[in-house]
């Protein structure tokens, strides 16, 4: 079907802010022209893609399907333009690096200063979002790599991985408040005690919550958060018993103890993340041999 680029580029541009006013500023053009290059491309395809009211935009299901394809490839567009604007040393682009706050803090900051060091006119972003969460912009083309714990149930076979280091997760508590030190605790008997962990959005969540369920028990956490380091303080100051990736302890380790549990904890992986279907930039290349391989 020969349709002009410009015509998704307005539904493009209406169907991310919904609003017809919105697009016509950011696209400098007027809003009866947007109105006019909507039902073009409406016509063309044979379908509705928005609802329009006098109050606000909708998206159809069919303009909803049809914003799924195309945003992935305005993003690719975008990213294609600026590795060409900002085009530095060695002809590298922009390094956009998804990562959650926990993974960006505790283990990717020596390996971004490396790559800084190396190449010192590349522009690096980063993206925080939960390992869920990560996926999703990498699919939507909004970053060039994302580093995650693993397993990761939204990683599928487009994304080529690379395992960078191995973890344990651990039930951390203040002995002050859990005086629990000496003793081997099963699943069972945690559940009585006040439990804390990261919101279900996250890879960590859906770990500890599939581990109950293997062992057929149902989790109920007393609190649920989006950040490891609020859980640690949580802990410390004892308002529960939290659960969290080793690799936070290594300078949070003050006043708090790791129990041992009956049940023994997998391990659980840590990997960087591509997505295959677009293609790599050299910037994003040259992070990958930085990162080590376990």
């Amino acid at each position: 079907m020969d349709i002009n680029y410009e015509l998704y580029k307005v539904f493009y541009y209406v169907a991310s802010s919904l609003s017809f006013s919105e697009a016509s500023k950011k696209l400098y053009i007027s809003q009866s022209a947007v109105s006019q290059s909507v039902k073009t491309l409406e016509k063309k395809l044979g379908q509705s893609l928005f609802i329009r009211s006098t109050k606000k935009v909708q998206l159809t299901p069919a303009g909803s399907l049809l914003l799924k394809h195309i945003e992935p490839a305005m993003n690719l567009i975008a990213r294609g333009e600026s590795q060409l604007l900002d085009s530095g040393t060695l002809g590298l682009g922009q390094l956009h690096i998804g990562a959650s706050d926990t993974i960006c803090r505790y283990f990717l900051v020596p390996y971004l200063e490396e790559f800084h060091k190396k190449f010192p006119n590349v522009p690096i972003k980063v993206t925080n979002a939960s390992s869920v969460q990560c996926v999703e912009l990498l699919d939507q083309r909004k970053v060039d790599i994302i580093v995650t714990n693993y397993p990761n149930a939204h990683l599928n076979h487009d994304h080529i991985q690379k395992t960078i280091a191995n973890f344990h997760d651990v039930f951390v508590a203040n002995p002050e408040h859990f005086d629990l030190q000496d003793k081997e605790i099963s699943f069972e008997e945690l559940k009585q005690y006040p439990i804390m962990m990261l919101n279900r959005q996250s890879t960590t969540s859906e770990f500890l919550h599939n581990l109950f369920i293997h062992h057929q028990l149902e989790l109920v956490p007393e609190i649920e958060l989006n950040s490891n380091d609020l859980l640690i303080d949580l802990a410390r100051i004892g308002l529960g018993i939290a659960f969290i990736p080793d690799y936070c302890l290594e300078h949070n380790s003050d006043r708090l103890y790791t129990l041992k549990t009956k049940e023994k904890l997998p391990t659980r992986q840590m990997v960087a993340s591509v997505n295959s279907s677009f293609p790599v930039s050299a910037s994003t290349e040259e992070f990958l041999k930085l990162l080590p391989e376990v």
